[in-house]
């Protein structure tokens, strides 16, 4: 599991924000397009993508892209 790759995969789901534009220290939360919504599609893309079942309270603990994927990687 690469970064690159789950950065790639977290951009499919900000169809407003250019995918250049998100690095692993990216405030997903502080986009403009951040919504409730968005954090259901990162659940349901982390558990078909990586098999890992991220809840509520992960994406509520993580700032930064980055955070998220050490909680997927830690769960993978």
């Amino acid at each position: 599991m690469e970064i690159q790759d789950f950065i790639a995969s977290i951009a499919e789901l900000f169809e407003d924000t250019d995918a250049n534009d998100l690095t692993a220290d990216t405030r997903f939360k502080e986009l403009a397009e951040w919504s409730s919504l968005i954090a259901l599609s990162i659940i349901a893309m982390v558990d078909e993508e990586y098999d890992v079942a991220l809840k509520g309270d992960d994406i509520r603990k993580s700032n930064t892209i980055q955070d998220l994927f050490n909680i997927v990687k830690e769960n993978a």
